[in-house]
């Protein structure tokens, strides 16, 4: 659970902690972990957080208005609720949300502007992390305080963009310390699609005697109001149509608060100890704007949970073993205050509760089998009981079944082993075989319709091979390359025609690229590529065409091809350059692959210049061809919706202090 800075020097020297809770070099590890430092964070200055993580082989999150997204991590870009648990988001190793409550939306809540680094794993997150880790993990990393600094910035932009943030941290007389506040503001580029979001987060570190202790808090504050679909072939073409906003009444309106207590003693040379104790509360009302019934939802849940761990570590090696418990209690109320029609009734269609107490054993172990050839491995066991309470009448109401009391309990086991190989100076292979696993989420258990049922539900498990080679060179060239095979089972969905679908399959096959390759002393060329192929492996006839599943079927939403290149010009110590190439290939836009999304490439400009010290100002041009794009295609309804992308915007800013 420690938080290392990456160090300085070679690439060798990256220090990476989400692997296995503990700092160790990325190059030693067969987990691929992309990093996204500090530097980065600041370079890109991302109005959305997709920004920042697409610049990652493996990953590509699906920009919605305001703080919404849709994400992929080695998969198709994911909805409903396998969009929401299908990927763990942590803060320091801690999940935002509790596991069996995710939010599709969930990276909202994350502070990002203010993170030191993003680390992100790709494919299974591995024996200490449990359910939802399943085609990866984002985790983001909170800034040392014992790195004394001071920093502003204030952004401003096109369609009333506003962005503050503020930091500062150092030696206190209680320890090490920090405070950060991000605030950000947008009219946003389409009708009735403002933006106010608010994060703040602190941190103590101290020591006494052979312990180090962490006390950590964040909070966020969002208030969104949502602009949906645009309809009709290529839409997203048209700037006039594409700005209309047909569900003005749309919001999302939510917050989130974190605290966490972090301990690492060292108990003998050999024996050390490292626990977290967290709380976490979250709330949201919600406009199901995309419903017939655009009724009103409330939800939120309350957690509060345990990380601990003991570790021994040897000349050859070390090992870990660890539990980890959690309780959460939450909540879900839907209400249609619309006059009633149909199967839609005016009033409450939902009204429930649930506890659910999770509990997780695990190990985890690195073992040199010489001195070029390490072994690593581990495996966690994790079991689930949901108790859930009905407070509205039980029975069907229209297109809405409530269920009565019921108690309901998974469990789950997630193994992994991978090697290691050091065959020349620089050169790594590695490969890994590992499970992912994904309990299933309390809306897909308690949220039915009539003619669904609990029974057979199972959670999804996801197994994954991967191998690969990592290049890294004192004068900064690195180069990595994975390729992966993964079949996921028991996969979780509702069809086009509202029915469970529990006994799903999908496989998946890829290739990442990511390097750096410092060209002369000012120039820089850096990127990630990913190559994947996505398909159905099972046969599913729906009502809607559409929609009907056949065996060997590309998965909707999964371009074949994405790369994210940037050139970084540096011709003077106080000025800095980059040109980004963003590509988006072509992809399926309906499971029967009769619509298509032609895809797209982006250019987006930045630059900083240090006018003195202390001072540097920046501008980004976004999209600067203008081009017409979609962040998301997809056809529903028997006809083309997108999420239109933003036309070419620009930003200004400034930025005080180190």
């Amino acid at each position: 659970m420690a938080t290392a800075q990456p160090a300085p020097g070679t690439p060798d020297e990256v220090i990476v902690v989400s692997a296995t809770r503990t700092a160790q070099a990325r190059d030693r590890s067969a987990v691929p972990v992309a990093v996204l430092d500090s530097g980065t964070i600041r370079t890109v200055g991302a109005q959305h957080i997709a920004e920042l993580l697409n610049r990652a082989p493996g990953v590509y999150v699906h920009r919605g208005n305001g703080a919404e997204h849709l994400t992929a991590i080695r998969s198709p870009v994911l909805s409903a609720g396998a969009g929401a648990g299908s990927f763990l988001y942590l803060e320091d190793g801690i999940s935002l949300r509790a596991p069996a409550f995710a939010n599709i939306n969930g990276l909202f809540e994350a502070v990002d502007e203010l993170a030191s680094r993003v680390e992100i794993i790709r494919g299974p997150g591995g024996a200490v992390y449990g359910s939802n880790a399943l085609h990866g993990l984002v985790n983001v990393i909170t800034p040392d305080p014992s790195i004394a600094a001071r920093r502003a910035e204030l952004e401003l932009g096109s369609y009333g963009r506003a962005r503050l943030t503020a930091e500062v941290s150092g030696q206190t007389r209680l320890g090490d310390g920090y405070i950060g506040l991000s605030v950000r503001s947008e009219d946003g580029w389409r009708d009735d699609a403002s933006l106010f979001r608010a994060g703040i987060q602190t941190r103590l570190d101290w020591g006494q005697g052979a312990t180090r202790w962490s006390l950590r808090a964040s909070a966020i504050h969002l208030e969104q109001e949502t602009a949906t679909f645009v309809n009709g072939f290529e839409a997203y073409r048209d700037e006039v149509l594409s700005r209309r906003n047909s569900n003005p009444e749309a919001f999302r309106d939510a917050r989130a608060f974190r605290v966490s207590v972090h301990a690492d003693h060292r108990i003998s040379e050999r024996w050390s100890f490292s626990g977290a104790a967290y709380g976490r509360s979250n709330d949201m009302e919600f406009r199901l704007h995309f419903l017939p019934s655009r009724a009103l939802e409330f939800t939120g849940h309350d957690s509060v949970g345990v990380q601990s761990a003991v570790t021994r570590t040897t000349s050859h090696g070390s090992l870990t073993v660890g539990a980890d418990g959690e309780w959460t209690r939450g909540y879900l109320i839907e209400d249609q205050t619309l006059p009633g029609f149909g199967a839609f009734p005016q009033g409450i269609h939902y009204d429930y509760e649930v506890d659910a107490l999770t509990g997780a054993v695990f190990a985890h172990g690195r073992h040199a089998l010489t001195d070029t050839l390490e072994l690593e491995g581990g495996a966690r066991l994790e079991t689930t009981r949901f108790d859930y309470t009905n407070n509205t009448a039980n029975g069907a109401i229209g297109r809405f079944l409530r269920l009565p009391d019921r108690s309901d309990s998974f469990t789950t086991f997630a193994p992994h082993a991978g090697l290691v190989w050091r065959f020349a100076d620089g050169w790594r292979a590695f490969a890994r075989a590992a499970r992912g696993v994904r309990a299933p989420q309390t809306d897909e258990l308690y949220r039915l319709q009539p003619g669904q049922e609990i029974d057979g539900i199972e959670p999804e498990v996801l197994d994954s091979l991967e191998a690969g080679v990592r290049l890294s060179r004192p004068n900064g060239l690195t180069l990595e390359a994975t390729a992966f095979t993964m079949v996921k089972r028991n996969v979780f969905f509702r069809d086009a025609d509202g029915i469970n679908v529990t006994d799903g399959r999908t496989t998946h096959e890829g290739l990442e690229l990511e390097g750096v390759w410092p060209v002369t002393g000012a120039l820089t060329i850096s990127g990630a590529l990913t190559w994947g192929i996505h398909r159905y492996d099972f046969d599913r006839p729906v009502g809607q065409a559409s929609e009907a599943i056949a065996r060997g079927n590309r998965v909707d939403t999964a371009p074949e091809w994405l790369w994210n290149v940037r050139a970084s010009w540096r011709p003077a110590d106080a000025l800095r350059l980059e040109a980004e190439w963003v590509h988006v290939g072509e992809y399926f836009a309906d499971a029967a692959n009769d619509a298509v999304y032609a895809g797209h490439d982006l250019l987006n400009l930045r630059g900083a210049l240090q006018v003195r010290d202390g001072v540097e100002l920046f501008a980004s041009l976004r999209n600067a061809a203008n081009t017409r794009y979609a962040e998301r295609a997809d056809f529903a309804f028997g006809g083309y919706r997108y999420f239109p992308g933003e036309p070419r915007t620009v930003s200004l800013g400034v930025r005080l202090g180190g």
